[in-house]
């Protein structure tokens, strides 16, 4: 704080004044206080001496030789800051100007002369050396940064040149890495290309001695149009074989693994019974048909629904197989086309229609069960006639 920091120095300028006028030792005190010897102190002095010469008059001449004691004790003091020191000195013995006159005090006051003129000089030699000291220092200074803007000069030229190298070295590295890279590239593509050429020679190889041309998968769907195979219900014919119907469709070489089997019919006909061992020994789903209005198309639409259906929702569907030879069926065979899907026809060679058979991509003729199914039957009784 500013008034205890003046407080404190006034103090200890009234212990050195104090310590002088009672002839002590002002060294050890000086000593211990050689931070309080600055520019403050000088001011200090000055004030308070003004002050107290101003206030006791009396006394002053008195105050002014124990000033002129302590000014010269402290020019002699060799500690701390020289100049410092000298300054304090200064503003004692200018303080005391006003009270030791030459018309009053002659000798005193020429003791006080050569006292400010020898401070003056030596704080002037003190001023001079020091800034000597720093013109040699800076001089130094200047010379060190010169050689040091050198040196630095140099060694940024030196790292452009590392960074040029640097950079050519990353570039010839990733090139290298680039080159590293494809070759390895080539060589894998190369080492694949070889392993796969040699899967496929074994896969070629083992196809030609194990697998059969046609692929075995499920791929088919055969769906038996019942009423048309015994040709009506009036007087239903059953003298055909759903058996061999299968195993002829499984010669041709596109039919596989056959999926799905549905044969579509009113099975509540008690003489439907006689193919009932035969679809269950192929495994033939019997499709029930409610046709209480007697039409002719029932068993034919639910067929075509449950064939556009399976097209939809089973793709590994590609043969469908149609066991009749209506030519309802025509438009359903298209249908399937446009599915993708390849369509057999299955049908007494005489009974197909000529429409369906064309746009079947194979037809499986079926012997017709009586001979020549276009021999229509005599009646009753011309052939008892005959007969007879």
């Amino acid at each position: 704080m500013p008034n205890e920091a003046a407080n404190q120095e006034q103090n200890f300028l009234i212990d050195l004044l104090r310590a002088t006028y009672q002839n002590q030792e002002v060294y050890p005190i000086l000593q211990h206080n050689l931070s309080k010897l600055n520019d403050d102190l000088a001011l200090m002095l000055r004030k308070w001496v003004s002050d107290r010469f101003a206030k006791e008059p009396a006394i002053a001449i008195n105050l002014a030789r124990v000033i002129i004691k302590l000014s010269t004790i402290i020019q002699e003091f060799e500690q701390g800051n020289l100049a410092s020191n000298l300054g304090i000195a200064i503003a004692g013995y200018e303080t005391v100007l006003p009270i030791v006159t030459h018309e009053a005090f002659p000798k005193e006051w020429d003791i006080v002369q050569q006292a400010l003129i020898t401070a003056y000089q030596q704080r002037q030699q003190i001023f001079s050396t020091t800034i000597g000291e720093l013109r040699e220092q800076t001089f130094q200074n200047q010379t060190q940064i010169n050689v040091l803007t050198e040196q630095l000069q140099e060694d940024l030229q030196q790292a452009k040149l590392q960074v040029n190298d640097l950079k050519i070295t990353i570039t010839q590295l990733k090139q290298e890495v680039v080159s590293s890279e494809s070759t390895q590239r080539i060589t894998s593509l190369i080492a694949e290309f070889q392993e796969l050429k040699q899967r496929q020679i074994r896969v070629e190889q083992v196809t030609t001695t194990n697998i059969s041309p046609k692929s075995e998968q499920f791929n088919t769907a055969i769906f038996y149009d019942i009423e048309n195979l015994t040709m009506g219900r009036s007087n239903p014919n059953l003298n055909f074989s759903l058996k061999q119907i299968q195993t002829n469709l499984e010669n041709t070489n596109i039919v596989n693994k056959i999926a799905i089997q549905c044969a579509y019919a009113d099975w509540s006909d008690s003489r439907l019974r006689l193919l009932k061992n035969e679809i269950q020994e192929l495994g033939i789903e019997a499709i029930q048909i409610f046709d209480y209005s007697h039409k002719r198309n029932a068993a034919d639409m639910q067929l075509a629904i449950d064939v556009m259906e399976l097209a939809q929702s089973r793709p590994t569907l590609q043969v469908f197989v149609i066991v009749s030879g209506d030519g309802a069926f025509a438009a359903l065979a298209k249908k399937l086309h446009e599915y993708g899907k390849t369509v057999i026809g299955c049908a007494y060679e005489v009974q197909i229609n000529r429409i369906l058979k064309s746009v079947c991509d194979r037809f499986i003729p079926i012997p017709a069960p009586h001979g020549d199914l276009n021999t229509k039957p005599l009646p009753k009784s011309l052939s008892a006639k005959i007969s007879s």
